[in-house]
């Protein structure tokens, strides 16, 4: 909460206590569901005209930690990088251009203005990718199975907002959540860096890239040295079953990589690829499914 200056600080405070926010167990669904309605509007409202006033919260030690949701900024750059992705005859299919340039329009004149464009919420479709698992550690996991009423966490994790230690019978949230403290994060990324880039291409397809390590460094060196970092699979657990998420265990296989690379072990470092890419590439391939 220091990290915020006021009086966005007093105000976020308030929010923290507010009996009406969307706790976390549901803030997922809210999300979900009010960009449903603004994409299913006709025309579609592909950027909302406010920025959202909702955050993520969580205590940890007798301190309040804030991640403001910033649905707005978020909309705008996925809107950019789909505009990008996307040609252009395809992309009218979605969105008429009209309504595209007027998004676009205004996302310039907020660039204008002097507003960062460093989200405090990176978005990734259909996967996990790869350079996220480098932050944590596996004692850092929290599995909650929703219906099946049994949690799991690692002894190291923090504090989850709706977690208790042992079984969980009565939390509905179905989740795969790690949590680290920022300078781990930094710690891990930075020490991964010079050893990715050393060996180029190594594993299955280069799935661990130095620019994608250094993109995620540049992003966790804008926050707070005190904050925390999270890595949450979001709506991803919907597709993967109990035992596929019990099962999955994809931050400590990238470990495994990284020290086997960092020793040179060429066969352990393309087994843990493997491993990651027979889980993942499925998932992925759902992006495409009719």
């Amino acid at each position: 909460m220091t990290a915020f200056p006021e009086p966005a600080r007093t105000l976020w405070t308030a929010y923290a206590d507010s009996r009406r926010r969307p706790r976390r167990m549901h803030a997922l669904g809210v999300e979900h569901r009010q960009a449903a309605r603004r994409l299913i509007a006709a025309p579609p409202e592909v950027v909302p005209e406010r920025e959202s006033p909702d955050a993520y919260v969580r205590r940890s030690d007798d301190m309040i930690f804030i991640c403001p949701w910033e649905t707005r900024l978020r909309s705008w750059l996925a809107f950019a990088r789909f505009r990008q992705e996307t040609p252009a005859v395809a992309a009218a299919s979605f969105v008429p251009p009209m309504v595209a340039e007027r998004a676009m329009g205004e996302f310039g004149r907020w660039k204008r203005s002097g507003r960062p464009l460093h989200p405090y919420i990176l978005t990734s479709n259909w996967h996990v990718p790869v350079a996220w698992f480098v932050p944590f550690a596996g004692t850092e996991r929290c599995l909650l199975l929703g219906a099946a009423g049994t949690g799991y966490r690692g002894s190291a994790d923090g504090s989850r907002e709706s977690a208790g230690r042992g079984p969980v019978t009565a939390a509905p949230a179905r989740t795969l959540i790690y949590v680290t403290s920022m300078y781990e994060a930094r710690r891990r990324v930075g020490t991964a860096i010079p050893v990715v880039r050393a060996r180029p291409g190594t594993g299955e397809g280069g799935l661990l890239a130095a620019g994608r390590l250094e993109a995620l460094e540049r992003w966790l060196d804008g926050f707070h040295p005190r904050a925390l970092v999270e890595l949450d699979y979001g709506g991803l657990v919907h597709l993967l079953d109990d035992a596929a998420l019990r099962a999955d265990q994809s931050v400590a296989e990238t470990g495994v990589a990284l020290a086997a690379m960092a020793r040179g072990e060429v066969e352990l470092t393309v087994a843990m690829y493997k491993r990651l890419l027979a889980r993942w590439r499925p998932v992925r391939a759902l992006e495409s499914a009719n």
